[in-house]
């Protein structure tokens, strides 16, 4: 026998004990036709940001991560780790210089890249979902052929001269094609693949990709349901500076035109309808400092950032 005792005697304890269950059972009957919606279904996460440097988010993320799986949503995780990098890159005494945000990666620095992201941080987070309950095996973009990489070059003009210079940064890649075999092995079993972005380039060397880009290219791959990008923003911002939830290439264009979207946001939505455009379903940018903002937008009517498509969406998600 189990016996809960209520807080106080008088039987307003009683109905606000049977209340709050009640609310959960509510949350959880809303869900239900989200759950049906993604069963079966494949959803890329890129973890990044804040998050990753907390690590009450991370074990939040992690718990998120196993509960898609145990319901029979098969979640692919590809993780960033610019601070990270930073920090390991400052301590050995090695200078780095960026180009259009994106960093010079020469041969020694991508030594580090890729032994801090397929080693430190994605080890961090295979611990993280197995602490949670979950399975979970970490590689990278150079394992099973997954990431074939071709290298990122930029150009520059030269003010003085007004030619335009190509700049040379490294070993930095965009992926040119992905076999996605590996993780449909992988998702077909109870094994939450775990990816770090370094993709192999034609030279055989590793390249450091962004992984934002490295998520969208496996997402159109696996032709996957959903493309959520955990970033330390709410989503797109108006001009008022409220979420925009909802978003057409068509309508993107358009905010880009005027500066709504500027700066770093521009790539986050190229990549989003990049994905789109591959075959993903719908993209969504996400405020990863949210606790169980995975859970939020895909399993609420509501949704929790904005979303980009191209058409309209199936199942309880139809406008």
């Amino acid at each position: 026998m189990i016996i809960v005792p209520l807080t106080k005697g008088d039987g307003m304890a009683a109905y606000d004990y049977a209340s709050d269950w009640l609310a959960k059972a509510s949350v959880l009957t809303e869900a239900l036709p989200y759950m049906r919606r993604f069963h079966g279904e494949i959803v890329v996460v890129k973890f990044g940001g804040h998050a990753m440097g907390s690590d009450e988010l991370a074990q939040d993320f992690a718990r998120d991560i196993v509960l898609l799986k145990q319901l029979d949503i098969h979640p692919v995780v590809v993780h960033g780790g610019g601070p990270q990098i930073k920090k390991m890159l400052e301590r050995l005494s090695i200078r780095s210089e960026f180009v259009d945000g994106l960093r010079v990666t020469d041969a020694t620095t991508v030594e580090v890249v890729e032994m801090v992201l397929a080693g430190t941080i994605n080890k961090a987070i295979v611990a993280d979902i197995a602490e949670a309950g979950g399975v979970a095996v970490g590689l990278s973009g150079r394992d099973g052929g997954l990431i074939k990489a071709r290298k990122v070059t930029r150009t520059k003009v030269d003010p003085d001269s007004n030619i335009e210079q190509v700049l040379d940064l490294g070993y930095v890649g965009e992926p040119e094609s992905v076999d996605p075999h590996v993780l449909h092995v992988l998702t077909q079993s109870d094994i939450i693949p775990v990816v770090a972005p370094v993709g192999t380039g034609p030279d055989g060397q590793p390249y450091n990709i962004n992984a934002d880009t490295a998520a969208g290219a496996i997402a159109a791959a696996l032709k996957a349901s959903r493309l959520l990008l955990l970033t330390d923003v709410a989503g797109v911002l108006d001009k008022d500076k409220n979420l925009v939830t909802d978003l057409t290439p068509d309508d993107i264009q358009g905010l880009i035109d005027d500066g709504t979207i500027s700066g770093g946001m521009i790539p986050k939505v190229e990549t989003c309808m990049e994905a789109v455009k591959g075959g993903v379903e719908a993209s969504v940018i996400l405020d990863g400092r949210v606790p169980h903002v995975i859970l939020l937008e895909l399993f609420t009517a509501r949704g929790a950032g904005t979303l980009v498509r191209d058409k309209p969406l199936a199942g309880p998600l139809e406008d």
